[in-house]
């Protein structure tokens, strides 16, 4: 390997410093630099939002999207403080909007104005305004109107000149701030309507009785979108399962307080739930200080513990177990359980700034606590529905259970037929797994398997090679014939079992056409005596152990031509002597040769591809389901143990195959 031959000394080492910290490395901050990462932006000033309104000022929170790609948000709340902050001893609008862990959200757990805060990591502000192209501010608060302006991560004006103010006599509070992404720090900023919708409407759920608005700039104007629900979580459930629950919606709410670690200080914790449960389904969504937890965490994980023990602990209760029967597992819960909950607390471990999961030990524990000690007294203060929960529960867990079973049994089976037919000497498969384009040739000897492996499509094609000729099945018994390695191997590649009872196919198994691995099952033969001798054998042993390929038409034969007629410009085939006598006479006086086709092992891969091979060029012949029952009598004439009948046979109509026969 060449050496790097860059310098890596003392002054090697840099560190991005104000708007570079982000711009650079948006997806630290962000999660992503792609649309995720360009929409969380967009969560992060809403959270802000978010927390005014929950703390009681305003309950409008209006969110726009631009055509040219800007956003603002707009609330009522008491607006950003902008102004000279003594103790820092910097202009407020610095530290929200241009230094990165400043805010006004750290004291929560000790008095501050925020209890419960959505945004706690002083991040958000200051973030989404460093990835902007440009940013626009304006604050209402104690009878004044500010207004700021930043673009690329830097304010717009000098520092004691940047922030405008004015006396306004607007009765009002607020923040509005506008802004657009900007593409030199997302690959993307076209955040699609759908998320909006689906982002104001997890606001509105977990923030009772707040409306908030979504404004979407079209070609025609602004549509307009309003979201609330004034019960909460309450009025989101009934919304989601409609008149068909089994059990009535069912609130729950509590206070807790305690501690991560016996050595870190104790936080307030506030639960609330609602849930219910359905035969027609299923959902679960956690929450924590308005932040939708996509990934889950210390609630999901206490609700799997809470409502599992409960219920299970109610079934053994009543006895409605089998004997020897396993207990239920949170999936057969879930499948039918409808759960919201939203947990608040002062002091939060999200995972990351991306605020998908939270795994606070404590709020684990008190919510496992607390949900299973109500879900028990649930289930004793209403029977009717406790029993209409455990029989559901049971339903889903034998369900499972069945279905588990029924996909082992598959994945059992699949992966002995995979073995079998790796355990197949000189069979050569093909790439696809799709049936029903999958067909096998089976074919006379290793030389005719070579031939037909270079000249296949080997996506689709399989070859199976028979050594020697194999026994004629109507003569022998059972047990001699499933001694024969030859055909035992034919059966494991076709996977489908056979139509015979008995103990010494335990490998094979019973007849299940859905088990068939291919979708047509191809004898191919030399054009000559033994060749049809051998064709006959392997037919002869279709027909009576798996005759429904038969009946199904999954058999064919590929005919082999006899002839091969080269002339100037042109090779022509036949398959007979009148097709060889018609193709003469239509070249007229054409100078050619004619020659007896060769034997497949003979065959250059071209030749077979076009003669035997590709689906346009080749000639297959469908065994026919009308064809069985008159080759079941010519099977047992002529291969069966009538020795007088069929000597009879020959002698009667022996002429009439004359003409195939090899005189050279």
């Amino acid at each position: 390997m060449a050496k790097n031959t860059a310098s890596y000394g003392n002054d090697s080492i840099r560190q991005l410093k104000d708007e570079q910290r982000v711009r650079m490395r948006p997806a630290v901050i962000f999660g992503s630099d792609g649309l995720d990462g360009c929409a969380h932006a967009v969560f992060e000033i809403v959270s802000n939002a978010v927390d005014e309104a929950r703390e009681g000022f305003g309950s409008l929170i209006t969110v726009t999207k631009f055509l040219d790609g800007s956003i603002q948000v707009e609330d009522h709340g008491r607006g950003c403080p902008l102004d000279w902050n003594p103790s820092e001893k910097r202009f407020n609008w610095e530290l929200v909007f241009c230094e990165l862990y400043a805010g006004g959200k750290y004291d929560n757990n000790a008095g501050g104005d925020y209890d419960y805060s959505l945004g706690t990591n002083g991040l958000g502000s200051c973030a989404t305004q460093y990835a902007s192209e440009y940013m626009d501010v304006t604050v209402w608060r104690d009878g004044k109107k500010y207004d700021l302006h930043f673009a690329k991560g830097k304010v717009v004006g000098s520092k004691k000149k940047a922030l405008h103010v004015e006396p306004t006599d607007e009765e009002r509070t607020g923040t509005i701030i506008k802004w657009r992404p900007d593409l030199e720090v997302f690959t993307s900023i076209d955040i699609p309507r759908e998320w909006f919708e689906q982002t104001l409407r997890r606001q509105a759920v977990v923030n009772a009785n707040v409306t908030f608005r979504l404004r979407v700039e079209g070609a025609d104007g602004f549509e307009e979108q309003d979201f609330c629900y004034p019960k909460g979580i309450e009025d989101y459930v009934m919304e989601k399962v409609g008149p068909n629950y089994l059990t009535e919606p069912y609130f729950i709410e509590a206070n807790r307080r305690g501690r991560d670690r016996d050595d870190l200080p104790d936080y307030n914790v506030k639960i609330t739930a609602c849930f219910c449960f359905s035969r027609t389904m299923s959902m679960q969504e956690y929450y924590h200080n308005s932040s939708w937890l996509e990934n889950g965490g210390s609630p999901e994980k206490a609700a799997r513990s809470a409502f599992t023990s409960a219920i299970d602990a109610y079934i053994k209760k009543q006895g409605k177990y089998n004997k020897n029967e396993s207990a239920i597992k949170w999936q057969d819960v879930q499948d039918c359980l409808v759960l919201v909950t939203n947990c608040f607390s002062t002091q939060t471990s999200y995972e990351n700034q991306t605020k998908k999961a939270i795994n606070n030990k404590f709020i684990q524990q008190a919510m496992t606590a607390f949900i299973k000690e109500r879900m028990e007294t649930y289930l004793i203060e209403n029977k009717p529905s406790a029993d209409k929960i455990m029989e559901q529960a049971l339903i889903n867990k034998r369900s499972r259970e069945n279905a588990e079973k029924t996909r082992q049994s598959i994945k059992t089976n699949l992966q002995q037929k995979t073995d079998m037919a790796n355990r197949v000497q000189k069979f050569i498969d093909c790439r696809s797994k799709d049936r029903t384009r999958r067909e096998v040739y089976i074919v006379e000897g290793d030389s005719a398997a070579g031939a037909c492996r270079t000249s296949r499509d080997a996506e689709f094609q399989g070859v199976m090679p028979v050594r020697g000729k194999i026994l004629n099945c109507l003569k022998e018994d059972y047990p001699r014939i499933f001694k024969s390695e030859i055909i035992m191997d034919l059966l494991r590649v076709l996977g489908c079992g056979v139509e015979v009872k008995d103990k010494r196919l335990k490998n094979l198994g019973t007849f299940d056409l859905d088990n068939l691995n291919w979708n047509k099952v191809i004898i191919c033969t030399d054009a000559d005596v033994d060749g049809y001798h051998i064709r006959t054998l392997i037919l002869t042993m279709l027909y009576r152990l798996v005759p429904t390929l038969i009946r199904e038409g999954y058999v064919f034969i590929a005919e082999s031509p006899l002839y091969e007629i080269n002339c100037k410009e042109k090779t022509y085939f036949a398959y007979t002597e009148p097709e060889k006598a018609r193709i003469l006479q239509e070249i007229g006086d054409q100078k050619c040769s004619i020659s007896r086709s060769k034997g497949l092992g003979e065959n250059d891969p071209d030749m077979m591809w076009l003669t035997t091979m590709n689906p346009e060029t080749r000639h297959l012949i469908k065994v026919l389901p009308e064809d069985v029952e008159q080759m079941e009598r010519m099977f047992n004439l002529l291969l069966g143990n009538d020795d007088a009948g069929r000597k009879r046979h020959i002698a009667e109509h022996g002429k009439e195959y004359l003409d195939q026969l090899d005189l050279q």
